[in-house]
């Protein structure tokens, strides 16, 4: 076995438990989200539960790595290093196309600050390139040769997932104040605000664990945050966790009913037959 030694190799002795549990948390919530998928048919899910895959084979990869000191080797090192990183970048873009079907289900897309139709496809594209630039400089962190400069690529990708992160924060925030204040009877009838709770919720987990990373990589190997696995486990695994279990309890379900039946009504602006909504009969 070729030992390697990299700049964002570990600067303590990594813990295999650790790592055994977190991946062991990550797909049991990913088998939830699975069947929870597959029961509602909310096909745009599909990338939140890659996202969760990256996360089992990255903390299973950091497992395998762990066992191996000190000799690293490459393989496993990379494996986790690319896949923790990215991951989150695959639960954004699932928050956001979640906002786009909100507004549509309420008719509220003329309280969008950015026109509903650009909405996702402007978050997504930016979260596409966040995940490439973030990908390629993790990629280059295995290697000494490349790794200061795969840390640089890696803020930068950090830098413009806040961006998004918080340009998205903006547009949810404005949209629900708008719609709260002039939406129709019947957009208040429609069950949104828990779903726009749980888009604050795992969007501002994402956000903080983005700055946490960009920190972490501009204090440096020798900086405190890279000098503490708990730090990772604290601001990274652990609010990727509660991101993953939120959607599990606020599944977006009811909004994927909504959105088919609104496709289903005459003008294809229906939703629910509002007896249905008088009675109470809401799954």
């Amino acid at each position: 076995m070729v030992a390697v030694k990299y700049m964002g190799e570990y600067n303590y002795i990594p813990s295999i438990p650790a790592a055994v549990i977190f991946a062991v948390v990550f797909g049991i919530a990913c088998i939830a989200h699975s069947w929870q998928m597959y029961r509602n048919r909310t096909w745009f899910f599909i990338p939140f539960i890659c996202g969760g895959i990256f996360e089992i084979a990255g903390y299973a990869a950091r497992a395998i790595s762990s066992n191996q000191y000190p000799n690293y080797t490459i393989g496993p090192l990379a494996v986790q290093a690319i896949l923790i990183m990215v991951a989150p970048s695959l639960y954004a873009a699932t928050i956001y196309m979640t906002l786009g079907r909100i507004m549509i289900v309420t008719g509220g897309e003329k309280y969008s600050i950015i026109r509903r139709s650009w909405l996702t496809k402007i978050f997504v594209f930016g979260d596409v390139i966040c995940f490439l630039i973030q990908a390629g400089g993790a990629g280059m962190l295995v290697q000494v040769s490349t790794a200061a400069t795969g840390e640089k690529i890696i803020k930068i990708g950090l830098i413009v997932q806040i961006v998004f992160l918080a340009l998205f924060l903006i547009t949810s925030v404005s949209f629900h104040l708008r719609l709260s204040k002039n939406g129709s009877a019947y957009s208040m009838q429609v069950p949104w605000k828990r779903h726009q709770l749980a888009l604050y919720i795992t969007s501002a987990l994402v956000f903080v664990r983005s700055i946490f990373r960009f920190i972490e990589y501009a204090l440096g190997s020798t900086g405190p945050l890279l000098q503490h696995e708990y730090w990772s486990y604290i601001f990274d695994a652990s609010l990727m966790v509660i991101v993953m279990l939120v959607f599990n309890v606020i599944y977006p379900g009811e909004i994927g009913d909504l959105l088919r039946e609104r496709k289903k009504g005459d003008d294809g602006m229906e939703l629910l037959d509002e007896q249905r909504y008088a009675t109470g009969n809401y799954p």
